[in-house]
């Protein structure tokens, strides 16, 4: 089975820049996107052979998730059993032998601003994705705002306490871990550098490619085995995200 995360940042402009290409060419069974900043029915973006749902933000141009996936599941869930979603972040859809959820993490915002929110975002979704674990294992995939370790940006030092590599935010990750998920980037290449998959649009960074690896998929502990390989597509543009591909054996 094939899946891609890909933080668009706006479906729309994305479109615009050879989405549907890459979306045809990686033949992927479940794609999910983030911050799409759209209402659903405001881009005509219907692939044959997939089912298409859209979770957007109350606020217009702002956030939102959506999934295309060939396997038609058997429920589609929004929010965090009904808290957090007037933003569209976050989509969980049940399949027969997993949960797949797609999740834009809030920012923090410049000073840490929103680290309030960010920390009761975090703990929600940490309780829920454990209690869906009790159930069947669970594919985390999406932009999860943060950095988890120095080896996952390009400057760890003078970003240190600054939003998505601040303290807070990497303990709940580390926290997140420690409930019975993995990584599934790292668990396959612990020490590998330079493997980002967010660029700031200032500085040429991604022509440098200082950038922050925030993009994941964070699987149940029991599904390592099945991993056959997570790739990040650095080579594809169209967002100031790349995509991140999981192919995994269920």
């Amino acid at each position: 089975m094939k899946l891609v995360t890909w933080n668009v940042n706006g479906f729309r402009s994305c479109l615009q820049k050879g989405f549907a290409d890459f979306f045809h060419d990686v033949d992927a069974d479940i794609f999910c996107i983030q911050e799409t900043k759209m209402q659903e029915g405001q881009v005509d973006f219907s692939p044959q052979g997939y089912f298409n749902y859209f979770h957007s933000a109350i606020r217009k141009g702002y956030s939102g998730t959506a999934v295309f996936t060939r396997i038609e599941p058997i429920s589609v869930e929004f929010g965090l059993r009904g808290d957090h979603c007037d933003e569209g972040r976050v989509m969980t859809l049940e399949y027969d032998q997993f949960y797949l959820v797609n999740c834009y993490s809030p920012n923090s915002q410049n000073e840490l601003a929103r680290i309030g929110y960010r920390m009761e975002f975090e703990d929600a979704l940490r309780e829920y994705l454990s209690d869906l674990d009790l159930v069947k294992p669970v594919i985390l995939c999406g932009d999860l705002n943060v950095a988890h370790r120095e080896i996952d940006l390009k400057n760890p030092k003078a970003n240190a306490g600054s939003a998505g590599f601040s303290d807070e935010e990497r303990s709940k990750f580390s926290q997140l871990l420690d409930a019975g998920f993995i990584d599934s980037f790292r668990y396959l290449y612990p020490d590998k550098t330079d493997a980002y998959t967010w660029w700031s649009y200032m500085f040429k960074a991604r022509e440098r490619n200082a950038g922050w690896r925030i993009d994941y998929f964070v699987v149940s502990d029991r599904l390592k085995g099945c991993i056959i390989d997570v790739q990040i597509l650095s080579g594809i543009y169209g967002s100031d995200h790349c995509p991140v591909l999981l192919e995994i054996d269920l």
